[in-house]
């Protein structure tokens, strides 16, 4: 990496390692699981990429005193203190990553971060999965102490709550609703309390993304979002998930096809259930 490249969307592992010990650069390790939450801080004290911070889904990237579904969105002021207990200033580039896919949870902490306004901001292709699998360097050493001031606050126009995802649905906007198939359907719901979808979502599983683990090329992903949008430019699209972390795949896919702009609904399915006069729909689009 030279002195004026920077990542605004995905970062091959080759390059981060030739990056490594940079003064501008900030990893952060944002593995995550819902079955064991605790199981991802364990794995990163045994070993992470070098230097890399580690970013809890619950405790760093969601806000549990907050309402708006089971991941409700870290205020600002809450975020960037973390932000600059990490090192992380406006001029730093960062990237972050998780397991494999990045649906959990580094393209949330990439959309976290664009929010801000913060355009240096990649997830790393692959994930540690690929990491480890091309055999770059590991450490079991905390990251050493760092001290930042970051400030800033989010764009508001790219976060939106259940009352305004009913007004973009009623004045003809597209919601994508990015979980698997059979969970929109209201087939299943291992994790909610009410299965199905918002009435007028589509579905395009984040999943369709991927091809072996890592994000389909940029043309690729282009021609399959147009499709989807049809008559929609890119601004007029929200995104869903369950609870607004895997729906954050789809605002990274995006962007690296070279369609910025669209937004995120921050509760999501758990957070549209959360008030039962809501309405579900289940079944296909």
């Amino acid at each position: 990496m030279n002195a004026t490249e920077r990542w605004t969307t995905l970062v091959q592992p080759e390059a981060l390692a030739a990056a490594l010990g940079r003064d501008d650069l900030v990893v952060v390790d944002a593995r995550a699981s819902l079955a064991d939450p605790l199981a991802c801080r364990r794995a990163w004290e045994l070993e992470h990429i070098p230097g890399a911070q580690f970013a809890d889904l619950d405790q760093a990237l969601s806000d549990r005193a907050l309402q708006g579904g089971r991941h409700p969105w870290p205020d600002a002021e809450g975020f960037t203190a973390r932000l600059g207990r990490w090192g992380v200033s406006p001029r730093h580039q960062v990237v972050v990553y998780d397991h494999a896919d990045c649906a959990m949870a580094a393209a949330r902490f990439w959309f976290l971060m664009r929010a801000l306004g913060h355009a240096d901001v990649a997830v790393l292709d692959g994930g540690w999965e690929r990491w480890k699998a091309l055999g770059l360097p590991t450490s079991g050493e905390a990251p050493p102490s760092a001290a930042a001031d970051y400030p800033g606050r989010y764009d508001p126009a790219l976060l939106l709550d259940s009352r305004q995802v009913q007004a973009h649905l009623d004045d003809g906007g597209l919601l994508v609703d990015a979980r698997a198939p059979e969970r929109f359907r209201g087939e299943v719901e291992p994790i909610d309390a009410v299965a199905g979808h918002v009435p007028g979502a589509v579905n395009r599983p984040y999943t369709r993304n991927l091809q072996d683990g890592r994000f389909k090329s940029p043309d690729q992903l282009r021609e399959e979002f147009t499709e989807l949008l049809g008559e929609h430019d890119a601004d007029e699209v929200v995104v869903m998930c369950g609870s607004a972390v895997t729906a954050c795949h789809h605002l990274l896919a995006m962007a690296h096809a070279g369609l910025p702009g669209a937004r995120l609904f921050t509760g999501s399915w758990s957070g549209w259930i959360e008030d039962p006069s809501r309405p579900v729909a289940t079944g296909d689009d």
